[in-house]
């Protein structure tokens, strides 16, 4: 029976610009009939695997997304001595195990490619071999250079690779767009810039405007712990540093953008962890009426429980066990919610 490991987090973000659209202003979305701010699931994954957090503990288990994987091994062809167009003939073979190459750009890739640290090196080991026999890539060698891997994001977020579907990934974490609990006005800020060594004229040197609006997001995710542990070669220690590093960065960690002019940064106010075998399902009906009054923050927190209570009284528990913490009560303890998410 699949078990099931679900983080409900409300993050109060004061004004900024976290995640942009295709104009530079914050993304939104329509729910019960207001505009609310949103965070994609993209923005909020990458901030993840990113974070100093992830790579503290998860050091030498991050995979990597390139397009450039043919253009590093015609560079390392290169340093080795390897002459210019067998180079690109061989970098060229290369590129193609990981997906269709642009037209243009025979070797970059088409599509960003997540490959995992093992992965890199054998690329790196073939590379070598090529430069120091002086021959081409046999078909077995270039088969070779994708194999079962251990890279945590990849167990987590998954990939595709359309040229070899056997190395494909299911993810084991769902994560929500993160969506504001309460109406929320897009504002422009209109700036300016002085020249320090223009004294005689006084006026602005630039002129500018940049959109941005504030908060309280409730945010969701979805841990399939059986699936991760599969993933990762059912290494249950290995899933364990996984769940603590992911639960972690959520709790703690947001997405960078504007990040200098608006110090946006926020660890979560409020977090419920839900463990059990139960269908998953997100807590986001607490919101469709947007939140009212002034104290958006503790009236979030309120909702959320209500509807959480209320279904466990309707469909029966949805979780067989729970944790939690609440910052405006000074309620639980982090390191509490992060063992209780990553015990077995």
């Amino acid at each position: 029976m699949t078990r099931f490991v679900q983080l409900h987090l409300l993050i109060s973000y004061p004004p900024a610009n976290l995640n942009r659209d295709d104009s530079g202003q914050p993304k939104t979305a329509r729910l019960g009939g207001v505009e609310r701010l949103r965070v994609s699931s993209q923005s909020l994954k990458r901030a993840w695997r990113t974070s100093e957090i992830f790579q503290q503990q998860l050091a030498g288990s991050i995979g990597s997304r390139t397009k450039l994987l043919g253009v590093t091994a015609y560079e390392q062809l290169l340093a080795a001595g390897v002459a210019d167009k067998q180079a690109k003939d061989w970098a060229g073979q290369i590129a193609k195990v990981y997906g269709a190459v642009k037209k243009d750009k025979p070797l970059e890739i088409e599509q960003l490619v997540h490959v995992a640290p093992e992965e890199l090196g054998s690329l790196k080991a073939l590379v070598n071999t090529l430069a120091q026999e002086k021959r081409a890539p046999t078909d077995e060698e270039l088969d070779a250079l994708l194999h079962i891997q251990s890279a945590v994001d990849i167990a987590m977020f998954g990939r595709m690779l359309a040229a070899k579907t056997e190395h494909n990934s299911d993810a084991a974490v769902q994560v929500a767009h993160a969506i504001g609990v309460h109406a929320s006005a897009i504002e422009d800020d209109y700036f300016t810039a002085v020249d320090d060594l223009n004294l005689s004229d006084p006026g602005a040197a630039h002129i500018g405007d940049s959109g941005f609006a504030a908060a309280v997001f409730y945010q969701y995710v979805c841990i399939d712990r059986d699936r991760l542990k599969q993933n990762l070669g059912n290494d249950e220690a290995l899933t364990q540093k996984a769940l603590r590093a992911l639960t972690e960065a959520a709790l703690k960690v947001g997405p960078s953008g504007k990040q200098n002019s608006y110090a946006s940064r926020a660890y979560a106010h409020y977090a419920l962890a839900e463990k059990g075998a139960q269908q998953p399902r997100a807590l986001t009906l607490a919101y469709v009426k947007p939140v009212q009054g002034v104290d958006y923050a503790q009236e979030a927190i309120g909702a959320l429980q209500r509807v959480r209570d209320n279904m466990d009284k309707v469909y029966g528990p949805c979780a067989d066990s729970r944790s939690e913490i609440d910052v405006l009560q000074g309620q639980g303890r982090v390191a509490e919610l992060i063992d209780f998410v990553t015990a077995e």
